[in-house]
C-alpha cells in the first residue's frame, strides 16, 4: 500500500481523524458545514444513497435522517469501527469496508453517491476510474456529488493543515514545496486538488450530464446525472 493511501487506513483513521475535525478553526467548520448543507439539498426522500470515504461516519447520522437507506464505505476498518459503535442505532445505515474503485454492488444501485471534502483528490487513486465506478453504480437519471476545494479557500485549508501537523495528526509542512492548491508534507503525503478544467477533461467522454458550482467560497462541487448505463467496460 502506497504511503499516501495510509494516511487513511492507519495514520488518519478513527480517532485520529475525528481530532483533525475537532481542531478545525471557525472558517473551515463553516466549510464543512456548507458543504453537509449542499449534499441535504441536492438529495431526496427516500432514495437510497452511498458515502464513498466515509471515515467514522462523521456525515451519516445527518445524511440518515433524510433518506431510505445509506452506506457508507472506507479503506479505513478502525474507521469502520469505531462509526459501528457510534451509528449502532440508526437501523438503515450500513458501513463496508470497500475499493471505492472496485464497488461490489450492482449496476444502477442507488439514488445518489456522495463523495465530498476533496474525496475526488484525497483516496489518491484513479480519478477517471473512481467516476466510471460512481456512474455504473448509479441509477440513469440519479445523482453523483464529487467536491473539491475552490481556490478561494486556499489560506483556511492551509491553516488547518498546519494545525493537524503541530498536533502530530501529519507530517511536517514542506513550506518551500507547498503551493498552488498542493500541499507536501515532508514524510511523503501530498494533498492536492480537482479543478473545473481537469473535472471536465477527466468526464468528456462519458454519458453524463456535469454540473460545477461554488459553495461557501471553499468547495467546487461536480455533480454528475448518469445517462443510459455506457461504463461496463472499465
Amino acid at each position: 500500500m502506497s504511503n499516501q493511501n495510509n494516511y487513511y487506513t492507519s495514520t488518519l483513521s478513527a480517532e485520529r481523524l475525528k481530532i483533525c475535525y475537532d481542531i478545525a478553526p471557525p472558517r473551515v467548520r463553516q466549510y464543512l458545514e456548507a458543504e453537509l448543507h449542499h449534499v441535504l439539498q441536492r438529495i431526496r426522500p427516500g432514495d437510497t444513497v452511498l458515502e464513498l470515504g466515509c471515515g467514522y461516519g462523521r456525515l451519516l447520522p445527518a445524511l440518515a435522517g433524510r433518506v431510505a437507506i445509506i452506506i457508507g464505505i472506507d479503506a479505513a476498518f478502525s474507521s469502520l469501527l469505531m462509526g459501528r459503535e457510534t451509528l449502532s442505532t440508526i437501523s438503515h445505515c450500513h458501513l463496508v469496508q470497500m475499493d471505492a474503485v472496485h464497488l461490489a454492488f450492482r449496476d444502477s444501485t442507488f439514488d445518489t453517491v456522495v463523495c465530498i471534502q476533496n474525496g475526488i483528490s484525497a483516496f489518491h487513486i484513479d480519478q477517471l476510474k473512481l467516476i466510471r465506478e460512481s456512474i455504473r453504480v448509479t441509477k440513469p437519471g440519479g445523482l453523483i456529488l464529487f467536491s473539491s476545494y475552490s481556490e478561494k479557500f486556499w489560506q483556511h485549508r492551509l491553516e488547518w493543515f498546519q494545525l493537524q501537523s503541530k498536533a502530530g495528526l501529519l507530517g511536517e509542512i514542506d513550506t518551500e514545496r507547498t503551493r498552488n492548491g498542493v500541499i507536501v508534507c515532508k514524510d511523503g503525503f501530498t494533498a492536492t486538488t480537482v479543478g473545473p478544467d481537469q473535472f471536465l477533461a477527466l468526464t468528456s467522454d462519458l454519458n453524463i450530464d456535469a454540473r460545477i458550482l461554488e459553495v461557501d467560497e471553499s468547495s467546487v462541487f461536480y455533480e454528475i446525472v448518469p445517462h443510459k448505463q455506457s461504463t461496463s467496460g472499465r
